[in-house]
């Protein structure tokens, strides 16, 4: 059974993946995997989203940068990278060379950043390995730290995808100690909405094409994508309501 301290758990990944990889190979793979493709495809996303230079954004779990290199060049982009991982952290760190970021290790749900104060909060790969219960948290900080009108970017799992099932399957034969593979319900995603009140942009399948993507991606097995992109998993965009102007009495 998997171990359902979600920092515990993924800490003992990444020195599991570290005693079989060697070096930064591990804390790549840590996150998963596609390193250049997917980060290429997460930030070509949060562009089409409404990212710009000079906005404030919050990566939670942002690993050891997969989506952190690639924003490098957006030089008045305030960033903010979270992480339960040490390592990771150093190493995007390192990889983006940005001293006026943060990249802040965690242990708990709460994000270390000032209310109302971000465009945008970014997850991927990340409410995929949580309980539904912290992933809750997460949307709930979200929420504080979100500017009236930001946006929460997410990625997740679900049944309904047909190449996820593999996903589930590869849990059912893991050996103890795995790390959670978390699946959500849209219905659970809509709840969740609006009992924080955000409201719902859009929600798009994994496996069907939705990021525009201005140059081909080359995936590490050689595919090609072009045109139009997707990373796989399933994507949840979220809007915090801008605030409901007062009636005028009298």
């Amino acid at each position: 059974m998997a171990d359902l301290n979600f920092v515990q758990s993924y800490n003992n990944h990444v020195a599991d993946l570290a005693r079989r990889i060697q070096g930064d190979d591990a804390l790549r793979l840590a996150i998963g995997g596609e390193f250049m493709a997917v980060g290429k495809l997460e930030y070509y996303l949060l562009r089409s989203l409404g990212l710009e230079d000079g906005q404030s954004l919050v990566d939670i779990g942002c690993g050891s940068g997969r989506l952190a290199t690639q924003l490098v060049p957006m030089a008045n982009l305030r960033y903010l990278g979270t992480d339960v991982v040490q390592p990771l952290l150093d190493l995007a760190s390192r990889l983006c060379g940005r001293s006026d970021w943060r990249f802040e290790r965690v242990d708990t749900t709460a994000i270390p950043q000032a209310d109302a104060s971000a465009e945008m909060v970014c997850s991927f790969s990340v409410f995929t390995h949580l309980l539904h219960e912290e992933t809750f948290k997460y949307l709930r900080e979200a929420m504080r730290v979100l500017k009236p009108g930001g946006l929460l970017v997410f990625s997740f799992i679900e049944f309904r995808i047909p190449c996820h099932w593999g996903i589930f399957m590869a849990s059912v034969d893991a050996h103890a100690g795995w790390h959670l593979n978390q699946f959500m319900d849209r219905d659970g995603i809509r709840a969740w909405a609006e009992n924080l009140g955000f409201e719902i942009v859009s929600i798009h399948d994994g496996d069907k094409p939705h990021i525009p993507i201005p140059e081909e991606i080359v995936w590490e097995n050689g595919n090609r994508m072009s045109g139009m992109g997707n990373i796989g998993q399933s994507i949840a965009i979220l809007r915090k309501p801008t605030a409901v102007a007062s009636p005028v009495s009298g």
